[in-house]
């Protein structure tokens, strides 16, 4: 019998035996004590005091005696706050309570047999290194996994690797400009951190231009706009996703020394995924859910082309799902991954371990796929936390402003062996 289930017990008895007031236990209402008074369980007394004709003191006094005298394995003191009768569990009610469930191999495991949950974490961009946010991210995703499958749930580990998009180009097109050829043999740089080090090149490198238009007289939203190296990046996008050759070979050789990278990083925290997708194949599938939605009328086209879902009535806005050129957005590639996950696990509940900077992103997304009347659209959840943050602000790693995993694990080996030694 679960602990406050006893107290309901217990109580209604003592109040058969001292009042002759019979009442089933669950007519009982116990709570957890609140942190400020002292006690483990809260009997409220309120729904007593009429018919016994008690003031409430009087009563939880009483109730609180009988309560010890019967039950002195269960109760080790009382006290009484007007209406409420705060009880202490007594420590041989726990000592017994750990000893039966330490000699019980399935204590905590409820049968969740055929219940199947998709936990998805870590899910890096592949245009820079692991940082300290997603070491965090790594670390919530696979507990929260192994907490899971402790349970008895079937459980699967998932990361998505965001290895296209904008973001991605920017790594190339600095690479192109400014590289000379490097590459993690001939440097000695971990493949994740060069790649990372041409994104933050890129930026460097865009500030510059675009302070250089605005000279010229230029606005500065347009300068942003007009920038070469950033118009490269946007064609650079445009040609990978028409699958140009020499664009898809440079895409592949970079992506591959950041996932040697990566999986170096995931080896040192014991991290680990039973499937890994990538947004280069999702999109596609998105693309597919867009073209269904706007014959469906749930999404609607603008006349630059681009689609859009309003979703006002809602109590959110209008979001683009895919841009005027015809490229996917994020959100696109969402849609198109909840819909292949389910087809490959069908699984009971999908588990998205994502900062908080994303909440209005997955409500979207949860909404876009209950309303295109996408499989276990209804299950989707969002695993939110706090973003870590410097003294000086967010990390932003295309300026280069974010606290590396690699770097902070070598601090933390180190910080051990010295206190060790």
């Amino acid at each position: 019998m679960e602990l406050i289930s006893q107290i309901r017990w217990a109580a209604s008895q003592a109040l058969q035996q001292e009042y002759q007031y019979a009442l089933s236990a669950e007519e009982v209402l116990v709570n957890e004590t609140k942190p400020e008074f002292e006690g483990d369980y809260t009997v409220v007394l309120f729904s007593f005091v009429k018919q016994l004709k008690k003031k409430p003191e009087d009563l939880g006094n009483e109730l609180g005696r009988a309560l010890l005298a019967a039950n002195p394995d269960l109760f080790s003191a009382y006290n009484v706050i007007k209406g409420f009768l705060n009880l202490t569990i007594a420590d041989s009610y726990w000592r017994q309570f750990l000893k039966a469930s330490y000699d019980n191999p399935d204590f905590g495991r409820r049968s969740r047999r055929g219940q199947k949950v998709m936990v998805e974490y870590s899910s890096p961009n592949t245009n820079k290194p692991l940082h300290l946010g997603h070491l965090r991210n790594n670390f919530l995703g696979w507990s929260i996994a192994e907490i899971y499958k402790a349970s008895g749930y079937d459980i699967v580990k998932t990361c998505i690797a965001n290895d296209r998009g904008i973001h991605i180009c920017k790594s190339m097109i600095a690479w192109q400009r400014y590289a000379g050829g490097a590459t993690p043999e001939s440097t000695g740089i971990k493949g994740d951190h060069l790649v990372g080090d041409y994104y933050v090149r890129f930026n460097d490198e865009y500030r510059k231009e675009v302070a250089g238009l605005m000279a010229d007289g230029m606005e500065k939203d347009q300068a942003e706009k007009e920038a070469p190296i950033m118009k490269d990046a946007q064609q650079m996008l445009i040609d990978w996703e028409a699958g140009k050759p020499e664009v898809i070979q440079l895409w592949k050789k970079m992506n591959s020394w950041v996932y040697a990278g990566f999986d170096e990083t995931y080896r040192r925290i014991g991290s680990d995924f039973d499937k890994t997708y990538y947004e280069s194949n999702t999109y596609i599938l998105g693309k597919e859910l867009v073209d269904q939605g706007l014959q469906k009328g749930v999404f609607e086209k603008e006349a630059d082309g681009s689609v859009w879902i309003d979703l006002t009535a809602d109590g959110l806005d209008r979001k683009i799902v895919q841009r005027r050129d015809g490229t996917a957005v994020y959100i696109t590639q969402d849609i198109g991954l909840a819909v292949k996950k389910y087809e490959e696990f069908h699984c009971d509940q999908s588990i998205y371990v994502v900062g908080d900077e994303q909440n209005y992103h997955f409500k979207v997304l949860k909404l876009i796929c209950q309303k295109l009347e996408l499989p276990a659209a209804d299950d989707i959840f969002h695993l939110s936390y706090g973003m870590v943050e410097l003294p000086s602000g967010r990390m932003k790693a295309r300026e280069g402003t974010v606290v590396d995993a690699d770097d902070i694990l070598d601090e933390m080996i180190d910080e051990a062996a010295r206190k060790t030694k």
